[in-house]
């Protein structure tokens, strides 16, 4: 977003600038937290090993690791450090953790940030909203997901072709490059498993990942789900009161109007803003749970739901994020 354009938004330019500045010290301390978080986890996992504890142990592990996503949702928009190679060594780690490539999920993302729940334009609503129980549970799983990640990247490593709208001319061999690269990594950790006999692969990544998916399918949907199709960012999106613990592990993405509103600003100063906008936040939860019981309530009661019809020239099945 140009800083320029603020005043639409009710903040002066100076206010914007001074909480769009980036740190890559309270940003290498979020990476480090987060990381902590998952080696404790990953920690759990290992001492579990033939145990009924892996049952908990891995869930567990599998929601931090998933989490990672916000970590790459913050880098892709290189707001969380000063440095840019930080912010592109970080989303390029996290995207080949969660098999999601990191400069196309930026061009998928800018234009979600673009076209935000607009039907026609924005790549989020090229799979329309659940408007059933039956729909938002499958969702939920994850494997939706999944099929359309693999997929997506394999078309575009095996064919070089990227028919995506939203991924302009001059982008594409950068696409077809970086899912070349993701799929020889995934190949090789494949084959190096194999000839070591080894299982650490599946107990510590491929595991995990498609069991905690689910933890991070119910938080996405939190964002948009239920909202107006209205291009005002403070209608059409929402944010979610939650508690510090989960906050810290979703980077401040529950702040996620505040977030819509005003990019620039990174994860760490979202907070102040919603000090700053949060009478004009027209929807907002008091957390998680909320959100999920009123959008469930909502499907039993077979009331309408928010269309969000296909987007022009983009197939359902290239939603990937």
């Amino acid at each position: 977003m140009d800083i320029s354009d603020t005043e639409i938004r009710g903040l002066d330019r100076e206010t914007v600038r001074s909480l769009s500045q980036r740190s890559d010290s309270r940003g290498l301390a979020q990476l480090a937290a987060h990381l902590a978080l998952l080696a404790a986890a990953g920690w759990l996992v290992w001492l579990a090993r033939g145990s009924v504890w892996l049952l908990v142990a891995i869930p567990l592990y599998g929601v931090v690791l998933n989490v990672l996503f916000c970590a790459l949702h913050e880098s892709i928009h290189r707001t969380p450090f000063a440095t840019r190679w930080l912010n592109d060594a970080v989303a390029w780690l996290c995207g080949a953790l969660l098999l999601l490539p990191p400069e196309y999920f930026r061009q998928f993302h800018y234009a979600h940030h673009r076209y935000t729940q607009d039907p026609r334009r924005d790549p989020e609503l090229a799979q329309p909203s659940p408007d059933r129980l039956g729909i938002y549970l499958w969702r939920a799983t994850g494997i939706p997901n999944w099929r359309k990640r693999l997929t997506i990247t394999l078309r575009h490593a095996l064919t070089g072709r990227v028919p995506e709208p939203f991924i302009t001319a001059e982008r594409r061999p950068g696409i077809v490059r970086e899912a070349r690269i993701l799929w020889t990594v995934y190949l090789s950790v494949f084959v190096v498993s194999l000839m070591w006999r080894s299982s650490a692969g599946l107990l510590f990544w491929i595991v995990p990942l498609v069991i905690g998916q689910p933890f991070l399918r119910l938080f996405l949907m939190a964002e948009h789900t239920g909202c107006p199709l209205s291009d005002e960012m403070f209608e059409n999106t929402r944010t979610t009161y939650t508690n510090r613990a989960v906050r810290l592990l979703v980077w401040q993405m529950s702040y996620h109007v505040e977030h819509h509103a005003f990019p620039s600003v990174p994860f760490h100063a979202l907070a102040n803003v919603n000090a700053l906008v949060r009478p004009r936040i027209a929807i907002a939860a008091p957390g998680y749970v909320a959100v999920h019981k009123g959008l469930i309530a909502g499907y039993r009661n077979d009331r309408p739901r928010p269309a969000g019809g296909g987007l022009a020239g983009v197939a359902e099945q290239d939603r990937i994020c």
